[in-house]
């Protein structure tokens, strides 16, 4: 592709990098490095990583 899309798409996984890190994840289920999955297996990543910080104990997170 061209080098734009290539650009943002680096800027894409290295923004999703950032936020597992601040999650202290440096691991994928996969096995693999965080800097190592493409830009589909983070966002899996990330929203895994999410819903182990949903505090349960609250009321209003009830439902999970």
């Amino acid at each position: 592709m061209g080098i734009l899309y290539e650009s943002v798409m680096q800027q894409k996984r290295n923004i999703l990098i950032k936020r597992l890190s601040e999650l202290n994840i440096s691991n994928a289920q996969s096995g693999k490095r965080i800097h190592d999955c493409d830009y589909e297996e983070l966002k899996y990543e990330l929203v895994l990583a999410s819903f182990r910080e949903i505090n349960t104990e609250a009321t209003q997170n009830n439902w999970f």
